[in-house]
């Protein structure tokens, strides 16, 4: 049953459906209500359309007790009142057969499939992405916006409410955005300045609209316009504090072109410099928005919800593999009202997160977006929650989640962009993440692959610190697979580490990359110094945690094993390494004696998409052990089938266990005829 706007609720086509649907229900401006092509009155109370509203919208059933929470401030009966205000929207939506209001287990859905909502078809088109559509789908949907999303609807005494209108607002102005931007880029020049002007009045203070404008007043010879457009838009950045040269700059270069002149030249270099150098290696930006507190008094700063996004922004920062916006700029937007994806296209970031903090009685929600700033995509969402007993706990395990989540998010949608794009064509940072792209399938022929995209990200940015410690794992797979000749390959793993630590020695995959590089040469106390030296520069560097869990698991402590193992997982739960994780915690139990567990996660691991040959042998020989001798040999039949010469000996061979451990996995492999 399709519930709210976060599902198709009609098929994509060039223009809004016209064939009468049985309820059209309008928010992009006032709003309005139609059953089969007939507007319907709305009723008087405000509640009534703002609950209307909020459910149409909701991507999910929502419980009564957040509704109540919404609406009303302190009433006599507020679940009187709900029921009283979900009547009179039956009135509107039921029909025989169709019962559109639904209720079970104490939440509240609208089922709208079916049905036409103007907000839906844009929120479905901003998740798909802006630049899948066909052209004229794109005018249908931008010429739907009828004035501000909900403009007539307001709610006294409900701040609950209000904010999560005013939410709604900037994102679909966001929306709108990110489709006249789409339009403008195919449109012809006579039809440009009519979006760009509905555009610019959405970003006021996005320079490349502007920048846009000017270009297009410039090519149909309207110069006076054009200066007139310039001294407007110079005082308006000055006004905010902004630095206006980059406009005045656009305005040169378009009357230029459009004179035929030669382009301006650069300004002369500095004193002393030969030149002004080569520009800075490209890496994906985030601006992190300071969170909206629900219970705050407007225009009010600091608290819970302002230190949160203080928070990750450190934290974010000390990763080293993104360019984070720094704290004064995106708290000095928020000061000025301007809201998460108007900042990011001020900022021209490639991704913003924004979010909000709730109290619900005794405990803490934060609901948390990242967005793609340019095309107002939601690449990922997500509500954390805790119990307020122990405040400062809770505020850092949801920071933790959130970092861990942003970056892997980000990382995923570069990984992804990258491999479509043609190989010639890639600078450094392309380079990385396709390279990334074909590390994580875990193969001989995709890590050969994965080698050469990042040596040709290296060679492009020889400062690449993230690059080369990628590199360097490509070499320890070939030694820990059997890939390569193993001192031959430790010995690459080893060199591209310490690349990667000359060219930043405050990244933290630098020093796992060491790490890593240094249990291949069997050096294991000084390998673990160089991983607790990894999360100690960055606390959410996941796959420092599963490092640590992965060498202790073996030589050192079993049980710090368990706790490095649970707590990267907890950072990252869907990490492209997520089966090396269980397995380290398998191997751990086994050497606790622990064999029943160890059996349970040795197969949780095998279950996990790309899980080599080693993680099948974890689960055969963890089930042996537990006595579970049916099972294990049906895992050790799978691994065969894959690797028909495989044997115990090429498991022991690629682990380094203390001699317990290697007795321990030796008898499992007996059981089971794995010799």
């Amino acid at each position: 049953m399709g519930r709210g706007v976060e599902v198709p609720v009609e098929s994509p086509g060039p223009a809004f459906p016209r064939d009468l649907p049985p309820v059209e229900l309008r928010m992009l401006g006032p709003l309005r209500l139609c059953r089969h092509g007939a507007p319907r009155e709305l009723p008087a109370s405000r509640k009534v359309r703002g609950l209307l509203a909020y459910l149409a919208l909701a991507p999910r059933p929502v419980p009564r007790g957040q509704l109540c929470a919404l609406l009303w401030d302190v009433p006599d009966d507020p679940r009187g009142e709900l029921r009283w205000c979900l009547s009179k929207i039956r009135r509107l939506v039921d029909e025989p057969g169709a019962a559109r209001v639904v209720t079970a287990a104490d939440t509240v859905a609208l089922d709208l499939s079916g049905c036409a909502v103007d907000a839906g078809r844009v929120a479905l088109a901003a998740r798909r992405g802006v630049a899948a559509l066909a052209t004229a789908e794109l005018r249908a949907l931008a010429g739907a916006f009828a004035g501000e999303v909900l403009e007539d609807l307001a709610i006294d005494r409900s701040p609950a409410f209000t904010a999560w209108l005013t939410a709604q607002r900037r994102r679909f102005r966001a929306c709108r955005a990110a489709l006249l931007e789409e339009l403008v880029g195919r449109v012809p020049d006579d039809e440009r300045l009519g979006l760009l002007e509905p555009w610019l009045a959405l970003a006021p203070l996005d320079p490349r609209v502007h920048a846009l404008l000017l270009a297009a007043l410039a090519r149909q010879g309207l110069a006076r316009e054009g200066e007139e457009h310039l001294a407007a838009a110079v005082r308006l950045f000055e006004a905010e504090g902004l630095d206006a040269a980059p406009l005045d700059a656009a305005w040169r270069a378009a009357r230029d072109r459009r004179e035929g002149a030669p382009p301006a030249r650069a300004a002369a270099p500095e004193a002393g410099r030969d030149d002004a150098g080569p520009p800075a290696p490209r890496r994906a930006s985030v601006a992190v928005m300071p969170f909206a507190d629900a219970a705050a008094v407007i225009g009010s700063r600091g608290g819970t919800a302002h230190a949160l996004a203080h928070d990750v922004i450190t934290r974010l920062a000390k990763l080293r593999t993104l360019l984070v916006i720094a704290q004064g700029t995106v708290f000095a937007l928020d000061a000025r009202r301007v809201g998460p994806e108007e900042a990011g296209r001020m900022l021209n970031v490639d991704y913003v997160v924004g979010g909000s903090v709730r109290r619900h009685g005794a405990r803490l929600a934060v609901a948390v977006e990242l967005v793609e700033a340019r095309t107002a995509r939601i690449v990922w969402a997500e509500v954390f929650d805790g119990g307020l007993d122990a405040t400062l706990e809770v505020l850092d395990a949801i920071g933790d989640g959130i970092v861990a989540s942003v970056a892997g998010e980000i990382e995923a949608c570069e990984r992804n962009r990258a491999i479509l794009r043609p190989p010639h064509s890639l600078d450094a940072w392309e380079a990385h993440h396709r390279g990334l792209w074909h590390m994580y399938r875990f193969n001989r022929p995709d890590n050969g692959l994965a080698r050469h995209f990042l040596e040709v990200a290296v060679g492009r940015d020889p400062t690449f610190a993230r690059a080369h410690a990628a590199l360097s794992f490509t070499h320890f797979q070939d030694a820990f697979q059997g890939w390569a000749p193993r001192e031959r390959a430790a010995d690459l793993a080893f060199a591209a580490a310490g690349q990667s630590l000359m060219a930043d020695d405050r990244d933290p995959a630098a020093h796992w990359a060491m790490g890593r590089a240094l249990w291949l040469r069997g050096r294991h106390a000084q390998s673990l110094v160089e991983l607790d030296q990894a999360v100690a520069l960055s606390p959410n560097f996941a796959q420092g945690h599963y490092a640590l869990a992965f060498v202790h698991s073996q030589t050192g402590d079993p049980e710090a094993a368990i706790a490095s193992s649970d707590h990267s997982r907890r950072l990252s739960p869907f990490d492209p390494l997520l089966f090396g994780m269980l397995g380290a915690r398998a191997m751990a139990l086994v050497r606790l004696g622990r064999f029943e567990e160890a059996a349970e996660w040795g197969m949780r691991a095998a279950a996990r998409p790309n899980a080599h040959a080693h993680i099948q042998a974890i689960a055969a020989l963890s089930l042996a052990l537990a006595g579970r001798l049916d099972e294990a040999r049906a895992h050790l039949a799978v691994l065969r089938r894959d690797a028909p010469h495989y044997r115990a000996a090429d498991f022991l061979a690629a682990m380094q266990f203390a001699p317990e451990g290697v007795r321990l996995f030796r008898d499992g492999a007996e059981r089971i005829g794995m010799g």
